[in-house]
Parts: structure tokens; C-alpha cells; sequence
């Protein structure tokens, strides 16, 4: 195998920003998620529960991109691999996208089921996405936290995933995405 990969077998520069800065959004995301739920009532939490509605606005804004890039331009050609591997792919790929959508969606619903305005970066309040409603704010939360874990798990598996492809395989999958890297 070449040591040079050629430049039709990566993602666009477009794409790979669009690939780290999702991923290093939702991590941070779901971190803060997890911190915050748990602390009591404070300026500190509500700080965070903002920061963290800031955060899933912005995922869904540059989903609604990411996905507009994708279909406007051809991805380099799958590796060579099984097909239940390319299926597995696919279907992962898809799930993901599906859930950069599910999951800012969910909070916003679940924000706005509880009568807790969405004021993004503190400028600009988005309209509520249905009326308050005590009855179906436990609904939306649940399923917004089903729909976040289910995302970090999509995640993980897809980390495990290219670490198998880069040190098992060692057929130059991450370098597709990896951001400045011409070389393997």
C-alpha cells in the first residue's frame, strides 16, 4: 500500500471541520448533561442548563449543514471490507445523523413542555416548539435522554470502529477524516 493516500480518498476539508467540531460539541454536551443534572438549583446550574440548550441549537444548526454538505458532495469510495461491515457502517452513519437531529429536538420540546424559554447565546429567544404542558414535559425529557445516550453510545461504537480500522486493519480509515493529514 502507497504511504501517500490520495486526495480523492478523503472527506473535504469542509467536512472534517464539520466532523470535529460536531464531535467535540456533543462530547461536550453530554458531559456537561450529565454534571448538571444532578446539582441542585443555583445561578451556577441555570448557567449550565443555557450553556448546555446553547450547545444543542448549535449541533442542530451545523447538522442541518453538515447534511446540505453531504448531499452536495460525493464522500470518497468505502474501504474495501466485508458487507456486513459496510452495512454496519451505513446503518451507524445514518443512526447518527437521525440522532444529531432527535436529540436537540427532544430538549428543545422538553424545554419548551416545561415553560423554560430557549435564548440562544443569550441574544436571540427561539419560539417555544409546543405550549407548556406539565403532562408530556416527563415524556420529552425521557426521551431526550434516551435519544443522548443512544447518541454517545452511536459515538463510542463508532470510536471503536476506527480504532479497529487504524490498528487492526490498518487500512488508513481514520486518515479520511483526520484533519491536515495527507500521510499515513
Amino acid at each position: 500500500m502507497s504511504s501517500v493516500m490520495p486526495i480523492s480518498a478523503r472527506y473535504t476539508n469542509t467536512a472534517i471541520i464539520f466532523h470535529w467540531l460536531m464531535a467535540l460539541l456533543i462530547l461536550v454536551g453530554f458531559a456537561m448533561g450529565l454534571y448538571m443534572v444532578d446539582l441542585r438549583i443555583s445561578p451556577d446550574k441555570l448557567k449550565l442548563y443555557s450553556w448546555h440548550k446553547w450547545i444543542g441549537v448549535t449541533v442542530f444548526a451545523l447538522a442541518a449543514m453538515r447534511l446540505w454538505w453531504r448531499l452536495l458532495h460525493v464522500p470518497p469510495a468505502p474501504l474495501p471490507m466485508p458487507a456486513w461491515q459496510q452495512c454496519a457502517a451505513s446503518v451507524t452513519h445514518a443512526l447518527l445523523y437521525l440522532l444529531f437531529f432527535a436529540v436537540p429536538i427532544t430538549g428543545w420540546l422538553f424545554s419548551s413542555a416545561k415553560g423554560f424559554p430557549t435564548v440562544y447565546l443569550g441574544l436571540w429567544a427561539l419560539p417555544d416548539l409546543i405550549a407548556k404542558t406539565d403532562e408530556w414535559a416527563p415524556l420529552y425529557k425521557q426521551v431526550h435522554l434516551v435519544a443522548g445516550y443512544s447518541l454517545a453510545g452511536l459515538v463510542g461504537l463508532h470510536i471503536l470502529a476506527t480504532i479497529k480500522h487504524q490498528f487492526l486493519n490498518k487500512d488508513g480509515l481514520m486518515w479520511r477524516m483526520w484533519p491536515g493529514r495527507k500521510k499515513r
